[in-house]
Order: structure tokens, then sequence, then C-alpha cells
């Protein structure tokens, strides 16, 4: 009976830590070199009064070189204000630690596209890719990140980001304190 028990319980606490598995978007090598990028994942959902923002992040890693891409989604039937990325925007973590990591944007400036739909809702899809600075990765693998601040061209929008919440929009769950301790193993 006690092995019964022990072999039980053994199965039960390999359950609860066995890592989910990476779930990739593009994993390609080839001639011109390697490319590997998760899937999208909501980092932050925010409905008010007919208005939409969702942000979504997914890791890539292009011949060795890993980064962040954030795409931010928004959509109302009022002005949307451009929040352009250039040269000079970071992403900034600050994790639960006390720490701040700083990513810093790749050279190419984006102030995104606008799309309205058949409803009237303006739509405005933007997409920005970061780079990690040299060893980041060990804090942001131990600690849960609290709060996200993105630097634009000409504007500072700060997120504060949950533990866990269920989106209105897929009806999943996310977990977006944890997504660098949960998911950088699949870009390394």
């Amino acid at each position: 009976m006690k092995y019964v028990i022990t072999i039980t319980l053994l199965f039960l606490s390999l359950n609860i830590f066995a890592q989910k598995p990476c779930e990739y978007n593009a994993n390609v090598t080839d001639s011109l070199g390697t490319y590997k990028s998760t899937k999208e994942y909501m980092m932050s959902e925010k409905n008010f009064a007919g208005n939409s923002s969702y942000i979504f992040y997914s890791l890539a890693l292009t011949d060795g070189l890993p980064t962040l891409s954030v795409q931010i989604i928004q959509k109302s039937k009022d002005f949307l204000k451009a929040n352009c990325f250039d040269k000079n925007s970071k992403l900034f973590l600050q994790l639960n630690n006390g720490k701040i990591i700083t990513l810093i944007h790749i050279d190419q400036e984006n102030c995104g596209t606008m799309l309205r739909n058949d409803k009237g809702f303006d739509n405005r899809v933007n997409s920005g890719i970061f780079m990690f600075m040299k060893d980041s990765f060990e804090e942001l693998k131990n600690s849960p990140v609290s709060i996200m601040r993105i630097k634009y061209l000409t504007d500072t929008e700060d997120y504060i980001l949950k533990k866990e919440f269920k989106s209105e929009l897929t009806n999943e769950i996310y977990k977006p304190e944890t997504y660098f301790i949960d998911n950088l193993k699949c870009i390394q």
C-alpha cells in the first residue's frame, strides 16, 4: 500500500512541475541561417467604453540573436493616436525583485497600419522588435515581471502585468507575469 501511495505522489508531483513544451510559429534552418519564433502570447488586454487594446509578445532567435517581438492592436470608433517605434524606443520591464531590464528597439521606424472594418471601427496594428541587453536573461528567467513601460517616439505608456487573466477576446487564460520564466528556454 505504501508503494502505491509513493508512486501516486511521485506522478502527481511530476505533473505539477512539468514544463509546458515550446510552441513555435516558425522553426526553420536553411542555407540562409536559422530562425525560430514562438507563438504570440497575450500580455495585456483592455476593453473600456467601446475601445480595445491588446499587446502580444513572441520571442525569436535569428542566427543566434534573441529578440522580443511586440504587437499592439487597438480598436476604437474614436480617433486612435499613432505611437511610433524608432531607433530610440525602449521597452522596460520591472521585475518583482526590483530590478529593471531594458530592451532596445531595432533601428527601424514603424507607426503601424490603420485598418477600418465594416462596423466602423478603426484598428491600428503596430509591431516592434526589441533586442535583449547582455546578461538580462538570467534575471528574466528567475523573477516575474510586474510592470512594462514602452517608450515610443513621442510618448511613454505603462502597463501593469497581471499574474493571470482570462481574455475576453480568446476566452483563454494568460499568465503575463511569468512569460519570460516560462518561454525564454524556447529560444536558447
